[in-house]
């Protein structure tokens, strides 16, 4: 059972830790954020160059084993962002289950929206390719699946209810909406489309901490945050995940934590390069 679940949380973590649920929910009603368009933002935190690299620690009967490593990495392509995010997990733990994942989005400039995305995913003996071709005007997604890149694509059509983000687009988006203001609500909604499907999720901001500690990185002045997380095979239903992002300009995140079905999942900053602004979150 332990490696039906260890695959999909790597990738969750991979990607911001926005574990997509088995089945959705209806939601509790809150607040939501006022004044904020969850269809458009305009960048504010990032810059063409930056490159963020995290570690992944699984945690299994007490013991912290080092999984793999994730690199973010944006470019500018004139009137698009172009986001890459590459996973692989680390020879000492390929006994255990091998991961090899890469994810490209391709974002409007003007509303941070997708216009395409791609992914490989090989984990074990699972490989999938994916392409989406997204049409937020008319609310219609283009999906090209093959069994791994350079296969057979089949491909198939879907409507999605309102604007929809990746998986990946999802988390540049998120850096650029500011929660922190009492008048702006406690929370925000956004739509990830994946796996030819849509999901609509919520961002919760939780406070500040002014002095968090990071394992290996020092502390850290952050804000906390907790994105839904669905009851399934690999969450329970009283599962709070929490990501702590810097509190500064950058609004990169320092560390992702959640206990899962079996043991517990961390995510940590490792390396960071091409910030846009001065790293100020950084205590000591």
């Amino acid at each position: 059972m332990i490696r039906s679940k260890i695959p999909t949380l790597v990738t969750g973590f991979l990607l911001l830790a926005l574990q997509l649920p088995e089945h959705q929910a209806p939601a509790a009603p809150e607040t939501s954020a006022q004044g904020i368009d969850s269809c458009q933002a305009a960048n504010f935190t990032f810059q063409n160059g930056e490159k963020l690299t995290y570690k992944i620690f699984y945690n299994w009967n007490f013991v912290w084993l080092s999984a793999g490593e994730v690199t973010f990495k944006v470019f500018d392509e004139d009137k698009q962002w172009h986001y890459q995010a590459y996973g692989k997990t680390y020879p000492s733990y390929e006994w255990f289950f091998k991961v090899q994942d890469e994810y490209d989005s391709w974002v409007n400039k003007g509303t941070l929206l997708p216009n395409y995305s791609e992914r490989s995913v090989n984990e074990g003996n699972y490989h999938i390719f994916e392409k989406i071709s997204f049409n937020q005007s008319t609310k219609k997604m283009s999906v090209w699946r093959a069994p791994k890149k350079g296969g057979e694509e089949k491909k198939t059509e879907h409507n999605v209810t309102d604007c929809v983000h990746d998986i990946l687009s999802s988390l540049y988006f998120l850096r650029n909406i500011d929660l922190t203001d009492p008048q702006s609500g406690n929370t925000v909604p956004f739509r990830i489309f994946m796996d030819q499907a849509e999901y609509p999720l919520k961002l919760r901001f939780k406070g500040r901490d002014a002095n968090k500690n990071v394992h290996g990185m020092g502390r850290y002045k952050v804000l906390k945050y907790q994105p839904d997380v669905i009851a399934g095979s690999v969450f329970k239903e009283d599962t709070k995940m929490t990501v702590w992002v810097s509190d500064d300009e950058n609004r990169i995140p320092v560390l992702i934590e959640s206990p899962v079905s079996v043991g517990s999942v961390k995510m940590v900053l490792k390396e960071y390069w091409g910030l846009r602004y001065d790293f100020k979150a950084k205590v000591k």
